[in-house]
């Protein structure tokens, strides 16, 4: 039997729309939730493409995570907007208030979009790349649960809370990144424990306390932040504006909730997300020429590459050539299809 199975990306999307509402998701949800893993398996972000879909289907048996949530937007003040995603994933949060977020950034200069009992287990840079499409520069931050110690410490506390961004181009994709706060994000672990490879080191503790490389004794201790003490400073800024801001659990929490559901999925309960619009617009109408002239003093170094650009490459080559999944990743899901 082979390793692998080659899959096109309309396959992922359609297997994974099948699987969710197969476990109770609505329709609509699916329809989004299959975008964002599509999305990440055509970009190369295998850690949180197919890979998830276990994930998000065990979060909606164990009740954790409302499939069929219907998120509420509202205007919580002049330049802020307000999700809450009703206990349901953070993707169709997004999608409900994205439309508002934007019209008031593009109005105003400037707008927030807050987010409150969310349940997210995408990859960060897909909450972004829209609005960079749209002309915006954005910047989102999102908690998760507890699987990091604070710098110094070996209990975990704060999550992976990543950050992303996006800003627009003239004529061309906008630069989006993500990264976790933490030296690694969850999925990376994850995906080395199942491959059976080490990490690096400086990524985590053991349960002991001790360094470790060895990626199921990483996911029985806990994460480190990148950057030492600085680190550790961004991740708290991190937990402020996405939870203390908007009302949503902090990372620790997140976790004792969740640890209510006896969920081993990775997601948090009731999280939260921040994403902050700007719309360059409002300062003067030469920033996309400006910012070109920067890209190009980056790349006339070699070896160097615009952050975002080697996903947009992967992303070409799978439209044309599909991509690989496990096959025992594959087999899962599709028993998951005739649960």
């Amino acid at each position: 039997m082979p390793d692998t199975v080659r899959m096109s990306l309309d396959e992922i999307h359609d297997l994974s729309t099948e699987v969710f509402t197969a476990n109770g998701m609505s329709p609509s949800n699916a329809q989004v939730i299959a975008d964002v893993v599509t999305a990440a398996e055509g970009d190369g972000t295998h850690s949180h493409g197919l890979f998830r879909v276990p994930g998000y289907v065990s979060c909606m048996i164990n009740g954790r995570v409302d499939g069929k949530a219907v998120p509420e937007v509202s205007n919580a003040a002049p330049g802020l907007v307000a999700v809450d995603s009703k206990n349901g994933f953070s993707p169709p949060a997004i999608v409900a208030g994205r439309p508002l977020a934007i019209k008031e950034a593009k109005s105003q200069g400037i707008a927030a979009l807050g987010f409150r009992n969310n349940g997210n287990l995408n990859a960060l840079w897909w909450d972004v790349e829209s609005f960079g499409e749209a002309g915006l520069i954005a910047i989102a931050m999102s908690t998760t649960r507890s699987y990091v110690a604070p710098w110094g410490g070996d209990t975990a506390l704060f999550g992976t809370d990543p950050i992303a961004f996006a800003c627009p181009r003239d004529n061309k994709p906008p630069l989006v990144f993500d990264f976790a706060t933490s030296a690694s994000a969850r999925g990376e672990i994850q995906v080395a424990a199942r491959e059976g490879h080490a990490i690096p080191e400086g990524w985590a503790l053991d349960k002991d306390g001790n360094a470790t490389t060895d990626a199921n004794a990483a996911l029985e201790g806990v994460q480190l932040p990148f950057g030492g003490h600085k680190g550790n400073a961004i991740i708290i800024m991190v937990e402020l504006l996405a939870s203390g801001l908007t009302g949503a659990n902090f990372c620790f929490e997140a976790e004792d909730q969740a640890a209510n559901f006896g969920s081993a999925d990775s997601g948090p309960a009731h999280a939260g997300e921040i994403i902050i619009l700007i719309d360059p617009a409002g300062y003067h109408g030469e920033f996309l020429g400006r910012i070109e002239g920067l890209f190009d003093r980056i790349l006339a170094q070699d070896g160097t590459r615009i952050p975002g650009d080697r996903r947009y490459a992967n992303r070409a080559a799978s439209k044309e050539q599909g991509v690989e999944c496990p096959m025992a990743l594959y087999e899962q899901i599709l028993a998951m299809k005739a649960a």
